[in-house]
Formats: structure tokens, C-alpha cells, sequence
């Protein structure tokens, strides 16, 4: 029997990776672990400590310092997992507007990339997980027994990240989602430290006409056809 226990999924904002990654690891029994929440709780340091967004060395040096722990979910407050900064639940701390506004210059610099890749890696020693990112199956995880890039089209990812800003009442415009969305790709592109990039041996899903189910239908078949490294 094949044994798939560490999955990476990639790919760019709103392809569906996060979703994806969560029914996965609920269905699996796995740690879902969403690697951007690690970005955030480094956010929520500089924030919270007063460190400058854009002193590049002081925040490289305080992600060196922070011990970041993502675990199954402690409360059942809807959380889909629990992130603890040395020690202190901030799970709902690093989804402010705040961090928000700051989380996507951070992540950009190469020093705080570093020790995050380091914690991540951390973090999936144990196996059993399915770690969602921009750069799991090239940089974090590059031997993980199956590697997966979800995709679609810029405009059908902004459309669903609009749809999202909607069903929770916010005021939302497509237009400015799409340009948005088209300046994130571009930053994640295009950065000196692990661009996003499908990795060579990944599979490469496009979801844009796909729903949910179908996208998951597809997953469950890979793992089921997995050729694994220890098989």
C-alpha cells in the first residue's frame, strides 16, 4: 500500500489550495498546516513589538528569535488550526487588517524566508501533513512524497476571493480585487527568494473550471496512484 505522509500544495493566491488542503488533511487525519500563517505571526511580532515593516534586518532578526508552533485546533472556535508564538495563542491575532496590510512585504525578504523555511521544516519532521504554500515542493519540502500546484486563471481567482469579501459583507470591488490579485502574482513571481514556481515533479492541477469537489476528487486520485519515494 502506498503511504503518502507528507503532501505539498502550491500555487497562487485563491487557486484553492488552502481549501484543498484542509478537507485533505481532515480526511487524511493529517496536521494541516497553511505555511502563510507563519508569515503573519512574524507580521504580528513587528507589529506588536514595534519593530519597522520596513527594517528588513530588525524583522529578519526577530523571525530568528520567535518559536512558531502550528498544531491541530486547541479551541473550537472555528479555527482551522492553532499558531502559537514562543509559547502565546495568537491563531486570531495574525487575521487583523493590520496584518493584512504588512504580511506580504515581510514575506518577501530573503532573512525572514530562512527561518521560516527552517521552522516549517521543523514543524513536518514528524510527517503525517499537508503543508500549503508558494514554495513547499521547491524550497520547504523538496523530497515530500507527492507534490501538487493548483492553478487557474487570474480572473477566476479574483472572482473567488470577491465572492469571499461578499459572503462576509464586506463592500468588495471586482476590479480592484483583479489588480490586486495581478501585483501579488507579480511580487510572488518575481522575488529574489523562492518565486513561486511549480516544482519540477509536481503535478500541475488548473482549477479554474473546476468546483471544490472536483478538485478534491483529483487529489484523492493521485495519493491513491502515488508512486512514492519509499514504495
Amino acid at each position: 500500500m502506498t503511504i503518502v505522509s507528507t503532501i505539498a500544495i502550491d500555487g497562487p493566491a485563491a487557486s484553492g489550495k488552502s481549501t484543498v488542503g484542509e478537507l485533505l488533511a481532515r480526511r487524511l487525519g493529517y496536521l494541516y498546516f497553511d505555511t502563510g500563517v507563519m508569515y503573519r505571526a512574524v507580521t504580528w511580532a513587528a507589529l506588536d513589538r514595534g519593530t519597522p515593516i520596513e527594517d528588513e534586518a530588525g524583522v529578519a532578526a526577530l523571525a530568528g528569535e520567535l518559536h512558531i508552533d502550528v498544531a491541530p485546533p486547541t479551541s473550537d472556535d472555528g479555527r482551522q488550526y492553532t499558531v502559537l508564538a514562543d509559547g502565546v495563542d495568537i491563531t486570531w491575532e495574525i487575521r487583523t487588517p493590520a496584518v493584512n496590510a504588512s504580511v506580504s512585504p515581510i514575506s518577501a525578504y530573503p532573512g525572514v524566508r530562512r527561518e521560516m523555511v527552517r521552522q516549517q521544516r521543523r514543524v513536518a519532521q514528524g510527517g503525517r501533513v499537508v503543508m500549503v504554500g508558494r514554495d513547499i515542493g521547491t524550497v520547504v519540502l523538496p523530497d515530500a512524497d507527492l507534490k501538487i500546484y493548483l492553478d487557474a486563471s487570474v480572473e477566476e481567482r479574483a472572482r473567488r476571493r470577491w465572492a469571499e469579501e461578499r459572503a462576509r459583507g464586506e463592500s468588495s470591488d471586482y476590479g480592484a480585487v483583479l489588480a490586486s490579485m495581478r501585483r501579488r502574482d507579480e511580487i510572488d513571481s518575481s522575488r529574489e527568494a523562492s518565486p513561486l514556481r511549480a516544482a519540477e515533479d509536481a503535478v500541475v492541477l488548473d482549477t479554474t473550471a473546476l468546483d471544490i469537489d472536483g478538485v478534491m476528487a483529483e487529489v484523492v486520485r493521485l495519493i491513491e496512484e502515488c508512486k512514492c519515494p519509499g514504495d
